[in-house]
């Protein structure tokens, strides 16, 4: 058999070089093959939510939350009962902008005045107050998680803009509503209203619609139906909001 002799004087057989080449070869080839696979589960996790934005144009398609998928996933189950926006008392959704996002009907998605604010109090080194609409929100809990993280916010605000671009302002509300945790396994305002009160969501009182606006900031330590002086005072702030919100709500009620 012929050999050749390497760098160092030893003894090469053609063919172990040959094998050698392959071998590299071959790992290069699978080491490519996965990262363009990588790159596009990455891409598609980027993707999918502006998908799933337009399919969920669709009046039947009731979306479900990260929160309730992770119930799911853990066995704990949930308790959410999807209601139609004409279903739902008009009072609770004027309570809810008041508490949320009082500019719902003005923006497109994000509040950049509240949002200018916020940066210019961080650059101060001040204590920043919150400047999530209810667009931002919703998109949050349809598909990204909860906490503070910049790459969250990242996420966040295209996805907001894409979605009150796509959907009425009736349906990102519809949505909304029907996907906000209420407590420990609670989401949505139906089965709200029926656990703290004991009525549905068409049912709800002007002091009931205040308080589960309210308690929706933390909702696992804000207990709508059994409230602490604090949340009671906010409550009433929020309802004489609420009975003035006429001018605010336009785009939701003709």
């Amino acid at each position: 058999m012929d050999k050749e002799v390497d760098s160092q004087g030893m003894d090469v057989v053609p063919e172990a070089l040959e094998e050698s080449g392959m071998s590299t070869s071959r790992w290069s080839a699978t080491w490519r093959t996965r990262s363009r696979r990588l790159v596009l589960a990455v891409l598609s996790l980027f993707v999918l939510p502006y998908v799933l934005i337009v399919f969920y144009l669709l009046d039947f398609v009731h979306p479900v939350s990260t929160l309730m998928l992770r119930d799911l996933v853990l066995l704990r189950g949930y308790d959410r009962q999807w209601v139609e926006f004409d279903d739902i008392a008009p009072v609770l959704v004027q309570s809810v902008m008041m508490s949320e996002d009082g500019q719902f009907c003005a923006h497109a998605g994000i509040d950049w005045n509240q949002m200018r604010g916020v940066v210019e109090d961080a650059l101060d080194g001040e204590q920043t107050r919150g400047a999530s609409t209810i667009p931002m929100q919703t998109v949050k809990n349809l598909f990204l998680w909860n906490g503070r993280s910049f790459v969250r916010k990242a996420m966040e605000l295209p996805l907001a803009i894409a979605a009150d671009f796509v959907w009425s302002k009736r349906r990102m509300m519809e949505i909304y509503l029907n996907v906000a945790e209420w407590g420990d396994g609670i989401y949505g305002i139906e089965a709200a209203a029926r656990h703290h009160f004991g009525v549905s969501a068409a049912k709800l009182s002007r002091r009931q619609a205040a308080l589960l606006a309210v308690s929706l900031p933390n909702p696992i330590d804000r207990n709508a139906g059994k409230p602490a002086r604090g949340l009671r005072r906010l409550a009433s702030v929020i309802e004489r909001r609420a009975s003035r919100s006429g001018g605010y709500i336009t785009c939701l009620y003709d």
